[in-house]
């Protein structure tokens, strides 16, 4: 009897054993190793179903104030894979794997970026509080297409009224898959017009991948997210390029599709006092009712034979999405 009891104690020793391990790797194991491994016994199939569960749930890891969930009646994808960035980044940290975990029940950010450009001895306000109705310096030389914001070079904390951009989402939005578009974002709320939506945040090493996307995207089964963004002097010379890649790391913005007529949200590019480079923030053009399609215009559109199939539905739809080419 007292054999017997020692081998149940055992067993259950490597079961707890085995439920520990299996919820530590599992989180750091792409689509494909998990459906792989979740074949090889029930309790292993069990974690990673919830693995699962978590990830469909929640595309931003918890790392945004609303959790984000994918919804997908098309096809068995029950959610896109991708590394999360909730802060705008430069590059990939050579030294790290570029794995990111996803699902466990701890939540950490592991050493995958290097972090934004700040430029030292830059001007800021002194402001306690920059509330809508004081003045601050930081709020100069606004524009339609270019707002500026407090920054790391300024006195006031997150809390300050002139930080808009820098708080997080507010709006409930979810990503669904469409049969032809694939994954888009929608609204899951109604969104008055002018309200903050989201910032594209990614890597900008993005020039040198344009033409190897281009070719895989040709396929119909790779979808690439890559922006060029160029900020004018007031002459109309370019002043900086910033490519924005987010086809492998980025946040929830990357779903966001085109529209020909140039869709419900507006971009503005936003300026940080200390911070190098502005960031690209979407705003609500129009009010948008909850499930409604979020979209916007990529740019100007120019026929190119070898440009890619718009499927954007609109009225004025010409059927290519715009590129640097076209």
């Amino acid at each position: 009897m007292k054999e017997k009891v020692c081998k149940i104690d055992e067993s259950q020793k490597a079961y707890a054993s085995l439920f520990h391990c299996a919820h530590i790797i599992f989180p750091w194991l792409d689509p494909t190793e998990l459906a792989s491994i979740s074949s090889t016994c029930k309790t292993l199939n069990s974690i990673a179903k919830s693995i699962t569960t978590a990830r469909i749930s929640d595309a931003s890891r918890t790392f945004e104030n609303l959790p984000i969930p994918f919804v997908n009646t098309v096809d068995d994808q029950p959610y896109a894979y991708f590394n999360y960035t909730p802060t705008q980044t430069l590059a990939f940290n050579p030294s790290f794997s570029g794995r990111q975990p996803w699902g466990g029940n701890r939540v950490t950010r592991p050493g995958l970026f290097v972090d934004t450009v700040v430029v030292r001895d830059a001007c800021g306000c002194g402001c306690e509080r920059c509330d809508v109705e004081l003045e601050c310096p930081c709020r100069e030389m606004s524009a339609p297409e270019l707002s500026r914001e407090c920054g790391p070079s300024c006195k006031c904390e997150l809390e300050c009224g002139n930080r808009l951009t820098q708080k997080g989402i507010d709006v409930k939005v979810k990503i669904v898959k469409d049969e032809r578009k694939g994954w888009g974002l929608f609204s899951n709320q109604v969104i008055k017009q002018g309200n903050f939506v989201c910032e594209l945040l990614t890597t900008k090493e993005a020039r040198l991948r344009q033409q190897t996307y281009d070719k895989l995207a040709q396929g119909g089964k790779f979808f690439p997210a890559l922006l060029v963004v160029r900020e004018h002097l007031p002459s109309g010379n370019a002043c900086m390029r910033i490519n924005i890649d987010a086809t492998r790391v980025g946040n929830f913005a990357r779903f966001i599709n085109h529209s020909c007529d140039g869709g419900n949200l507006s971009t503005v590019l936003v300026r940080s006092s200390g911070a190098l480079l502005p960031r690209l923030c979407f705003f609500a053009s129009k009010d948008i009712l909850e499930g409604e399609e979020l979209t916007f215009s990529y740019g100007d559109i120019r026929l190119n034979k070898k440009g890619l199939q718009c499927f954007c539905g609109s009225s004025c739809c010409v059927g290519i999405l715009p590129s640097e080419q076209t």
